[in-house]
């Protein structure tokens, strides 16, 4: 074994002795000259000791991202030996089962493998990368997935131009790794969706909303229920099937809109459904749009970087306060944020700055998260990227004499 070898500053090797699996550039007292991207490395305190080896990127702020803590051959059987350990933890968590059969298998530092996204949807894994190495290790971890879930799995696609460091200027394609399978029908608690995996946004799925789908539904029968942010309708489709009168989707993209509607064709109900293209913040502001039984916010992260955090909370706040006006008395608001710097507390205290402008009185019913296979490592607090609030809102009625 040998590995290029990074050797952190004095004092700078405590996070990893607290096995945090991120080695940042300013950390770094040496390093080989002719390091390349991607590249193994074994990174070494001051003091000549072994802390942890990991994949070497140059240009951003996380220099390495470990993936084991002892040294190991990153070779032969290490790829089926790390997806073969996530498969077990997902199988532990019941997935896939007979009525989910989409679900993802590797949560980047959450599973141990930072950098690497891989989402299974019944035969098509995606793998999405965000690091150069896991980018050209791309076709090992293809051979591991097909090798490992050979009774499920035919089609591998790759998609990693808008998640590299560098964006859509790489030089790098998306494409299939095995098979060449584009698009299938899932179930996810028995509900039908049709994901494609080429033009979806993501891997094709929001995968981490499913236990939340799950509770949209246990509170949808026969109220009315406004979903913003659609996206492809995965809360629609539940909070119809569930029992819901009637339910007003509403999403910017046209693309989605027609997703959603082939979805709509998948699943019977006998709730009414409307379709609207529009931005949300328009459509919220809009004194004709009724007031609805349930609403759900769940809108893109409005701040990727430390940088945009402020302008995303008052974004959050604004689009909160919106949407709490369009709640009837004694109904439900289902709010998220995807946003990883925007933190759980930042979250909580821009809702609660929403509700004051509110007016109205807000219980918390339930705080939410993301699901059991987007594991966060207990090292890692910064795996828990989705935060969300179930809220029951009434209007404060003046006294009656």
């Amino acid at each position: 074994m040998d590995n290029p070898k990074i050797i952190l500053r004095r004092g700078k090797e405590g996070s990893l002795e607290r096995r945090h699996p991120w080695v940042f550039s300013g950390a770094i007292y040496e390093k080989p000259a002719a390091l390349t991207n991607g590249s193994v490395v074994e990174v070494w305190s001051s003091d000549k000791r072994f802390l942890g080896m990991g994949h070497y990127q140059s240009g951003g702020s996380i220099a390495v991202r470990i993936f084991s803590f002892t040294r190991i051959e990153v070779e032969g059987n290490f790829w089926k030996k790390a997806i073969g350990d996530a498969i077990v933890y997902r199988k532990q968590v019941g997935l896939p089962s007979t009525h989910t059969n989409a679900y993802r298998l590797i949560h980047g530092e959450g599973d141990h493998l930072p950098g690497l996204i891989v989402d299974i949807y019944a035969s098509i894994a995606v793998v999405q990368v965000h690091s150069y190495g896991m980018y050209l290790a791309a076709q090992s971890i293809a051979d591991a997935i097909v090798s490992l879930l050979s009774d499920t799995v035919d089609t591998v696609y790759l998609r990693c131009k808008e998640t590299m460091p560098g964006g859509p200027s790489l030089d790098v394609t998306d494409i299939f790794l095995h098979g060449a399978r584009e698009s299938t029908p899932v179930l996810e608690n028995g509900v039908t969706f049709s994901v494609n995996v080429v033009l979806g946004q993501k891997t094709g799925f929001f995968l981490d909303q499913r236990d939340n789908r799950q509770l949209v539904a246990k509170y949808s029968q026969g109220n009315t229920v406004l979903n913003c942010f659609c996206y492809t309708g995965g809360f629609s489709i539940y909070a119809l099937m569930a029992g819901a009168t009637s339910v007003t989707s509403v999403d910017i993209s046209q693309k989605a809109m027609d997703q959603l509607a082939e979805n709509l064709t998948y699943n019977t109900f006998s709730g009414q459904h409307s379709s609207v293209c529009d931005n949300v913040m328009p459509f919220l502001s809009n004194p004709a749009v009724s007031l609805f039984d349930i609403v759900i916010v769940d809108p893109p992260a409005f701040a990727k970087s430390l940088q945009k955090r402020h302008n995303a909370v008052q974004a959050y706040k604004r689009l909160n306060q919106m949407a709490m006006k369009k709640v009837r008395h004694g109904g439900m608001l289902f709010t998220f944020s995807c946003s990883q710097v925007v933190g759980t507390q930042l979250f909580y205290d821009t809702i609660v700055a929403a509700g004051i402008e509110s007016g109205k009185k807000i219980r918390v019913v339930q705080q939410l998260s993301q699901g059991a296979d987007h594991p966060v490592q207990l090292f890692h607090p910064e795996g828990h990227y989705l935060k969300g609030l179930l809220l029951y809102l009434e209007d404060n009625l003046p006294d009656t004499p």
